[in-house]
């Protein structure tokens, strides 16, 4: 292939992997034991996969597509809150992983790579989420943060009040930052398990 013919195979593949993930953003999984408002998806597995085989930043743009098409799917209801939230964790998440890989493309580096990503992803939610997110829940969806609060009581019991007296950060550290950080992790061992086929199959296509 030209280098003109590749830009043209890279950016068909960005369509594609943005596509993919836009399309796993509606399939959610509902867990009974987190807030009913917090939904597991893997719709960060092709931007992943994206910023491993074609550059991190082509990961962050997969990221930046499939949120404008959900936004244009589903309107300025949400006030882009979710789309903005899910594009800077995605981002956080693929550009750090994609950075650490592209310096030494080893299956053992794509690990490191990843576990970093989803620390980083973990550490970004905690301001993200109580600065920017939950705000808008009671501001715009008009949650009020009693209500909020008290499901992650419900589940977390006595553990919702450490290690400080602020109910909301509590409740992000305790919970969101895991349950951010396994999200990553389950959409890098997906990515780990396919990539090497896949990506064989597309140096393949630039050779």
């Amino acid at each position: 292939m030209t280098k003109n013919q590749i830009k043209i195979y890279k950016v068909t593949l960005t369509a594609a992997f943005s596509a993919v993930a836009f399309a796993l953003m509606f399939i959610e999984i509902s867990i009974p034991i987190i807030p009913s408002f917090i939904k597991f998806d893997i719709s960060d597995l092709p931007a992943l996969f994206g910023s491993f085989a074609l550059g991190p930043l082509y990961g962050v743009l997969i990221e930046l597509i499939k949120n404008i098409l959900h936004i244009l799917l589903k309107g300025t209801s949400s006030a882009f809150v979710g789309e903005i939230s899910n594009f800077l964790l995605g981002a956080s998440f693929c550009l750090t992983a994609g950075l650490i890989y592209a310096r030494n493309k080893t299956k053992k580096t794509a690990v490191i790579a990843s576990i970093a990503g989803a620390v980083v992803m973990g550490i970004i939610c905690l301001p993200l989420n109580y600065f920017i997110v939950y705000p808008a829940y009671v501001n715009v969806y008009k949650m009020p943060l009693d209500a909020i609060i008290s499901m992650y009581q419900a589940i977390l019991g006595s553990i919702a009040e450490i290690p400080t007296k602020n109910a909301l950060f509590n409740c992000l550290l305790v919970f969101n930052v895991p349950f951010t950080f396994v999200k990553g992790i389950v959409d890098a061992a997906i990515c780990i398990l396919i990539y090497k086929p896949l990506s064989r199959f597309i140096k393949g296509k630039m050779a």
